[in-house]
């Protein structure tokens, strides 16, 4: 066991080239264990089949979570059943969303609600965001305009439409239905807006004039400690909220801020 811990650290350890993205909308899918290991952590139950695509289910089976990359259109899928203040609702977000964007979202199920009303805007605008109405929509624009947020009141309720696209026609696009929790929109926005920048590896960048990239030696077992950060953090905040002793502030892991990597604008 003391063996198989340590495996992999020491003088002999390898450090790998990643990256760091900017603007994150447009730095691609991401690593899909960065939301299936966090909702595990968070008491869901991997309900996937073998070979399959990834199926998760809350702990009271009231949400599930998808992603089909190997379908069209492909990406996530979440639906939630009716409750007492909502009806069923789903979102649907392309094979493209950057996992750190859609995890906004996803973790937000973890949590309980605040007791504060959600702004789905705040977030944006706290950013530069430039927003403005457009005939029958609402519209938020990121200050590089490769991103947006679009709001239209219809007869059946809130429609939301976001995405974010380069001059070269890739990215991605996401739908909500009008019964999506607003709560669950605000902290997709905040994601969304973040100016942070998201780490992919080698050979995992998008080809886009349109994104500035950074280049990092990073070691596999920092990699390790920052998802490690990440799962315990999860399985912190829901052992708290299950014995009703959650008094403070829950606090997150940022597994991106390299420990001594030095940056190198690419």
């Amino acid at each position: 066991m003391r063996k198989k811990q340590w495996q992999g650290w020491g003088q002999g350890e390898q450090a790998e080239q990643h990256y760091l993205v900017q603007p994150r909308a447009l730095a691609g899918g991401g690593d899909v264990r960065h939301i299936s290991e966090f909702l595990r952590a968070s008491g869901w139950r991997d309900k996937s089949k073998s070979g399959g695509p990834l199926f998760m289910e809350s702990p009271d089976r009231t949400v599930r979570v998808a992603y089909a990359p190997y379908v069209r259109p492909g990406g996530w899928t979440i639906h939630g059943q009716a409750d007492g203040t909502n009806g069923k609702w789903s979102v649907h977000l392309g094979q493209q969303t950057p996992v750190e964007i859609v995890a906004g979202l996803t973790d937000a199920l973890t949590r309980l609600r605040s007791a504060h009303a959600p702004n789905v805007w705040a977030p944006l605008q706290e950013q530069n965001w430039h927003t403005r109405l457009e005939g029958e929509h609402y519209m938020a624009t990121s200050p590089d305009g490769s991103a947006w947020m679009q709001y239209h009141q219809g007869v059946d309720g809130a429609m939301w439409w976001t995405g974010a696209k380069d001059k070269q026609g890739n990215g991605w696009t996401a739908n909500f239905t009008p019964n999506t929790p607003m709560h669950l929109m605000q902290a997709f926005s905040t994601e969304l807006a973040s100016p942070d920048p998201v780490m992919r590896p080698r050979g995992r960048v998008p080809m886009s004039a349109q994104i500035r990239t950074w280049s990092v030696s990073v070691k596999p077992s920092q990699l390790s400690a920052w998802q490690q950060a990440r799962i315990t953090a999860g399985r912190a905040a829901t052992w708290a909220r299950n014995s009703a002793r959650s008094t403070g502030p829950r606090t997150s892991a940022s597994p991106y801020t390299p420990a001594g990597g030095a940056r190198t604008r690419r």
